[in-house]
């Protein structure tokens, strides 16, 4: 069966929204937005629960696109373990461009496009299993949006790749080669 990360685009006055709150289950102080945030620490101290009213998103842990991230899409965010946050800490978020086109990627074994190659055209809950390797040292992505995991079954920490070149895997906010899983980020409209 393949798992495919459903992300439903409605249209909030034909934008994305998103609605982050400092206290859990939606209370206190709020700030929504609507577009790519590089310090959300204008606006609130810190991120206990969010609402997802549209897109799909990508939250940092700190400002400029920093630290951990977070794939979300909508629903209800009540606490930040919902969206396998590590605290309360989200310093920006980005809107993840809507895409219906193919989906293409190639994974490297070493720095710069070296080593073994291995390319993939749909979601891997495994990479050790179909390409017997999980270190992965660069990438090139084609066509599509896409979320790296640390380990298998699409868990451990998340990785935003999108249409580009990554010469090592510092350049997508990893401190480690290993990738053990990915999924496409399919929006319907």
């Amino acid at each position: 069966m393949k798992f495919i990360y459903l992300c439903y685009y409605f249209s909030f006055f034909g934008q994305m929204q998103i609605i982050f709150y400092e206290e859990r289950n939606f209370q206190g102080s709020y700030y929504e937005c609507r577009n790519d945030c590089s310090n959300l620490s204008f606006y609130i101290s810190r991120c206990n629960s969010l609402r997802v009213l549209s897109g799909c998103w990508m939250m940092y842990e700190l400002p400029n696109y920093q630290g951990y991230q977070y794939f979300i899409q909508k629903g209800d965010y009540p606490n930040f373990r919902r969206w396998m946050g590590y605290n309360s800490s989200i310093r920006s978020c980005l809107a993840i461009p809507q895409y219906s086109g193919s989906y293409r990627l190639r994974l490297y074994e070493r720095n710069n496009f070296g080593g073994k190659m291995m390319e993939a055209m749909e979601d891997c809950p495994s990479v050790y299993d179909q390409f017997h390797h999980q270190d992965i040292q660069s990438c090139n992505v084609f066509d599509g949006y896409w979320i790296f995991y640390e380990q298998p079954n699409y868990r451990g920490h998340q990785y935003y790749i999108r249409p580009g070149e990554y010469r090592r895997f510092t350049d997508w906010g990893s401190q480690s080669s290993r990738v053990g899983s990915f999924r496409q980020i399919i929006q319907h409209v």
